[in-house]
């Protein structure tokens, strides 16, 4: 038996799957700030459902698959641990002049964003290593040992230690790692060159200070999550999602938590290729709405996006983390959104969110400000004794007088338009955020389908289609839980690389093979260690090149393993070509290209299974009808049909509802939805 387990800023999601039955679904709401709360209720649900103990689940899962926003959380509101940073003698700025611009470089008023480790906390280590590996000034001892008897002084707890040139010659800094570990026992530390071996010093040492900073609460957090579990029965093996799309054993994440960040939001790619190729769409927006926070992403042919441009918090006033992971967008907007009106009378929905504590109005947990899942009660597309399969129910009453009070008279508006106000605010942000990663790189949202994945996606997926002249969404079965339903999907991953410039116009053909024989020979070793239940291994070689002159390298895929002729290398060349031209619309044949590093990314599956569906509902076609209020029609009574007991194939025109447990998809008048054989339901948004 496998589970899945995403932990959301309001519910903490549980898939179940079991072989010969079909997968389950449970939702908790996350508990603060200790997750593992949440995650301990979900599993509560699980075992209700199933009539055993706890004990009894956990000790027939084999594997658990965990998700979690702990570390990016760690990361935003600066609750990591006080870290010092190790850098070469004369560059100390190297997190404090960055790199980038300003969003808006003529307003003086935003203050410079202050480095990730203060200068008050980064020290400079008498050494120098020249470019092509060449030591110019050996490293001092004495000095290192100075510094680590500061560091104990003021009570480090982590270290991050990143060099000038580690990348190519790492002696200087595998000598501190040794002066650590015999000095600051039990201070965890980073070494850059073995976590990010980039060239371009900034995203480096960035991605080294955040990953030491995070060594520590991830540490414990993952002990605990682990023991935890074992005391409740499980035996099973935990594998953790990372931001690059795949699994890493829970240890692993433990010693690089940097993967750890945006893990959750990652998977929701994984999950809608799946959908996107059922449907035969070429190219698919993947939408993931939370309480919280709106995901979207892009997935083209079948690849995952990718980026090495995640910056944490705004862009440039951010920390980049300079770290290659799945390209997945972010905006304050979910279920859990509060809407407001500010004094000059104009409404705002978002970021700020309720979360699962005290969450929205009709929660009856205390909150008192109105949010974007109190819009849709008041609108009759969520029934209130119905929420998470009627494991809640929501207080109608409650979020009218929010939104009446609040809302509705400082605007001088019925309590309905109010609503449809609030909804109309949070698509918009929506679409902006579509729009970023559709319009913006050239891509035209008509020759697309959305994949609508989250809790929260159905409330207004087809508002959101139409103003993007989107034709068709697909929301899976799974879509609730679209982030657990892909780490079940995905893969066992690592990337390795090495950085060794080469120019095409002298290309070392026996130089060029011993680099990717060793970057194959680090993946086989990653396989080997995988286990018995490694299957379908595979390993993607790729390089980073460019144009000479220019500043940044693009990816390129390799053909083979190995450069056997002339005429390997010249593929090679032309390849470039190709995908610069796909980028950016030229090329330039007679230019050489440079070559900066080799990578290699090992991937396997670690289970049989390749999909996920949740099971069937017995009994006769359920349909009901309640009072709904739509823009075109005003109130209007509408059907609700219950999406597990629709037949295949059969239509459901708006104005209607098609529910589910644990979502709700509003089907608009003038659209159309239709239930597939495999189990998704796809929504045709004309008017």
């Amino acid at each position: 038996m496998r589970m899945s387990i995403d932990v959301g800023g309001t519910f903490t999601d549980l898939m179940v799957d079991e072989p010969g039955r079909a997968a389950t679904l449970f939702k908790s709401p996350t508990t603060y700030p200790h997750p593992i709360g949440g995650i301990l209720g979900a599993l509560a649900l699980a075992a209700k459902a199933s009539g055993v103990e706890v004990h009894d689940l956990l000790g027939r899962t084999e594997m658990l698959f965990h998700s979690t926003t702990r570390a990016i959380n760690a990361v935003v509101t600066g609750n990591v641990a006080r870290t010092a940073l190790l850098v070469t003698a004369g560059h100390p700025d190297i997190l404090l002049i960055r790199e980038g611009g300003r969003t808006d470089p003529f307003n003086y008023r935003v203050p410079y964003p202050a480095p990730y480790v203060p200068r008050s906390l980064t020290f400079e280590i008498p050494e120098r290593i020249w470019a092509d590996g060449r030591v110019h000034a050996p490293l001092d001892e004495a000095a290192v040992l100075g510094v680590i008897g500061e560091l104990k002084a003021r009570k480090v707890e982590a270290v991050a230690v990143s060099l000038i040139w580690s990348i190519v010659n790492p002696s200087h800094e595998e000598r501190i790692a040794a002066l650590l570990d015999a000095h600051l026992p039990g201070v965890p530390y980073t070494l850059s060159h073995r976590l990010n071996p980039t060239v371009r010093e900034y995203r480096r040492t960035s991605a080294c200070a955040i990953d030491a900073s995070l060594k520590p609460i991830m540490s414990d957090y993952l002990r605990t999550l682990k023991s935890e579990l074992q005391a409740r029965g499980l035996t099973g093996q935990i594998f953790a999602v990372t931001s690059q799309g795949g699994l890493v054993d829970v240890a692993d994440l433990a010693a690089r938590p940097i993967l750890a960040l945006n893990s959750g939001p990652a998977m929701a790619p994984v999950a809608g290729r799946h959908f996107a190729q059922l449907e035969n769409v070429r190219t698919a927006i993947v939408t993931d709405a939370g309480g919280t926070t709106y995901d979207v992403s892009l997935v083209r042919d079948g690849a995952l996006p990718r980026t090495r441009e995640t910056w944490l918090g705004p862009i440039y006033q951010g920390h980049l983390t300079g770290f290659p992971s799945v390209d997945v967008k972010s905006v304050g907007a979910g279920g859990g959104s509060i809407a407001r009106v500010d004094a000059a009378g104009l409404l705002h929905v978002g970021p700020e969110s309720a979360g699962s504590t005290p969450g929205p109005v009709c929660y009856g947990r205390g909150g008192h400000r109105p949010t974007l899942t109190d819009a849709a009660v008041v609108l009759g597309y969520i029934d209130p004794a119905f929420f998470l399969g009627g494991q809640m129910s929501l207080g109608l009453e409650a979020a009218r007088d929010a939104i009446a009070t609040q809302i509705a008279a400082p605007l001088g508006i019925g309590v309905e338009e109010a609503a449809l106000s609030i909804l109309d605010l949070a698509t918009e942000s929506m679409v902006n955020a579509i729009e970023d990663i559709t319009v913006k790189q050239g891509i035209d949202p008509e020759e697309t389908a959305m994949i609508g994945g989250g809790g929260a996606a159905g409330i207004n997926a087809v508002l959101i289609a139409r103003r993007l002249r989107c034709a068709t969404v697909v929301f899976p079965d799974v879509g609730a839980a679209l982030s657990a339903a892909g780490a079940m999907m995905s893969e066992l991953t690592t990337e390795f690389s090495r950085t060794a410039f080469m120019k095409t116009t002298a290309f070392d053909r026996d130089r060029a093979n011993a680099i990717v024989a060793e970057l194959v020979a680090q993946a086989q070793a990653f396989f080997a260690k995988a286990g018995p239940n490694a299957r379908d291994e595979q390993i993607d070689l790729s390089i980073e090149a460019r144009y000479p002159s220019q500043v940044w390298e693009i990816d390129v895929p390799l053909r083979g393993a190995r450069f056997a002729s002339d005429d390997d290398v010249a593929a090679l060349i032309a390849d470039f070509h190709a995908r610069h031209t796909a980028l950016f619309s030229f090329r330039d044949d007679g230019d050489a290209v440079e070559i900066m590093s080799w990578r290699a990314l090992a991937r396997c599956r670690v289970s049989e299974a390749a999909s996920i569906r949740l099971g069937e509902e017995g009994g006769a076609k359920d349909i009901r009808s309640r009072p709904m209020y739509f823009r075109e029609t005003g109130l209007v009574e509408a059907p609700a049909w219950r999406l597990e007991r629709m037949a295949v194939d059969e239509d459901v025109v708006g104005p209607a509802i098609v529910e589910s447990n644990f979502t709700t998809i509003v089907v608009n008048p003038g659209a159309r939805a239709v239930r597939r054989a495999g189990g998704h339901l796809v929504v045709h948004c004309a008017t």
